[in-house]
């Protein structure tokens, strides 16, 4: 099947989401990672909106996964993401991104040399729960994934606007 998947043109941000999703591999294959979040981000670091990949990876498969099985599944999966598009709001010009993974449990440092790449986050939380619309789910042995974007729910506080004196 060949199907077009976009990736990104710039290196530096090429070579960032690689960075970012190889890391993740050893964690995502013992089953550690719960979500990896893409966090769109305003100037006062408040979520603007996240796209939401909720993991489920049975261990017990190891290393007889299908990889063409997987590769085809993944792929049909990530090209929704292209479809989104009507979904998401218009950002920011000024806004930030950046990839967030939610440990089921945090990995340690003496047991992984992986582990010390990934660092805790303050990253500011909605004070609502947040408006979820589900965008693809997919499962293939032995992995399974939901998509989902988050918006900040309609009464959710707005950040107080800094005004200059």
């Amino acid at each position: 099947m060949n199907i077009v998947v976009q990736r990104a043109r710039h290196p530096q941000l090429r070579d960032y989401i690689h960075s970012a999703v190889s890391g993740l591999l050893p964690f995502i294959e013992k089953g550690l990672v719960e979500r990896v979040a893409v966090i769109f981000f305003n100037t006062d670091n408040i979520p603007l909106e996240r796209f939401i990949f909720k993991l489920a990876m049975d261990p017990s498969y190891g290393s007889k996964v299908e990889e063409g099985d997987l590769e085809f599944s993944l792929r049909s999966f990530l090209v929704k993401l292209s479809v989104s598009e009507g979904l998401t709001k218009v950002l920011p010009r000024d806004c930030r991104w950046e990839i967030t993974a939610y440990f089921r449990s945090l990995p340690r440092v003496s047991i992984s040399k992986d582990a010390d790449l990934w660092i805790p986050t303050d990253t500011k939380q909605w004070q609502q729960p947040p408006l979820i619309t589900p965008i693809k789910s997919m499962s293939s042995e032995p992995l399974s994934v939901q998509l989902y974007l988050e918006h900040p729910s309609l009464s959710e506080p707005k950040p107080q606007e800094k005004k200059i004196l």
